[in-house]
């Protein structure tokens, strides 16, 4: 229905359009339903259509089985998956992304309303700053643009402004200045959950058990951390974090293995947020650690978990600090805007 409105309006404005559903359009996926992944595109309609002057409408977030030829979704994110994936196959120079912010800043404006809009981010930082929570853009979305070396262009649907270019090439963006900083930006999400077991014995393959379980019932794991065992008891305690929506999965197919692995407790913690410090800089700035967690102690922070990759600093707080810790860290490596530059015009800031 959104197809055809889209193209009477289009047609309305004096051009000739044509809409293509996700199998039309040749998005070729998995078999994997409602969280579909895509295999290939063969846009030989879409190419036809723009040799005859035509505007292409093609629905996002869905495509069709290889191996069944059903109609499939492509869970969160699916339509600027979509999007990325006929750009590429297209042979496009970007694929511009239209959203509801000016691009891409270095904190949730809800939360840091002097939050500095980026001209330019790499598509490791996008990646990193995607996992940890960032909803403007989605974690397979920037995968499949960096796999195909093709750049984003992120803008608003509602001004002009010039928004953001997600590139491993800034150098080619016209009137982009290149500037490596330390720190990139602050994300956090709050959609995760703690699970720790207790008293695991710490024998060989306990920890392999665990996780394979986890990965049967079909659970994504994030940070894991195995506390050092216990000289008296022989015993550990092993902690990870999940998405909250898996939680009840997770602790089902845990309290299965009780009596084949022997740990003493199973603990569950949904009042949790993580807050990620993300820059490609700090591989080559020491410090960054020791001011960020500085940053955290002055605003009364606890910190429960710690997990860091080369450009990435995560941990785990308690669910109603996190604002306090995006706001100190972001003030504490100096990302604040002189003026609020951060409009969240439809209200969601994805």
């Amino acid at each position: 229905i959104s197809m055809a409105l889209l193209a009477m309006a289009i047609g309305n404005l004096g051009h000739q359009a044509r809409s293509f559903t996700g199998s039309q359009a040749g998005v070729i996926t998995d078999s994997a339903h409602g969280k579909a992944k895509i295999i290939d595109v063969t846009p030989g309609r879409i190419e036809q259509a723009l040799a005859e002057g035509s505007i292409a409408i093609v629905a996002g977030f869905q495509g069709v089985s290889q191996a069944s030829k059903d109609i499939t979704t492509l869970g969160r994110g699916g339509s600027d998956t979509t999007a990325v994936a006929l750009a590429a196959a297209l042979e496009a120079d970007v694929c511009e992304i239209y959203t509801d912010v000016d691009g891409v800043f270095t904190a949730d404006p809800r939360i840091v309303p002097t939050a500095q809009r980026l001209t330019t981010i790499s598509s490791e930082e996008m990646l990193e700053m995607a996992a940890c929570g960032a909803k403007i853009l989605n974690l397979r979305c920037v995968e499949y643009a960096r796999r195909h070396q093709l750049p984003i262009h992120v803008r608003s649907s509602f001004s002009t402004r010039p928004g953001t270019w997600v590139t491993d090439r800034p150098e080619l963006i016209e009137g982009v200045t290149v500037e490596q900083a330390i720190i990139t930006g602050v994300a956090h999400d709050r959609s995760e959950a703690k699970v720790t077991l207790v008293g695991v014995p710490d024998k060989v393959g306990e920890a392999a058990r665990i996780f394979d379980a986890l990965a049967s019932a079909q659970v994504n794991l994030d940070m894991i951390v195995q506390n050092v065992s216990a000289a008296a008891t022989g015993r550990t305690d092993i902690s990870f974090t999940l998405p909250r929506s898996d939680g009840p999965v997770a602790m089902a197919a845990l309290a299965r293995l009780r009596d084949e692995v022997g740990y003493e407790q199973l603990l569950f913690d949904d009042r949790i947020g993580k807050v990620s410090l993300v820059g490609a800089g700090m591989r080559s700035h020491p410090g960054v650690t020791a001011r960020f967690f500085t940053a955290l102690a002055t605003a009364g922070v606890n910190i429960e978990m710690i997990s860091t990759s080369e450009i990435r600093i995560s941990v785990v707080v308690d669910q109603a600090q996190v604002d306090d810790a995006v706001a100190s860290a972001h003030a504490a490596f100096e990302l604040d805007s002189d003026e609020v530059a951060a409009v969240v015009y439809g209200g969601s800031g994805r």
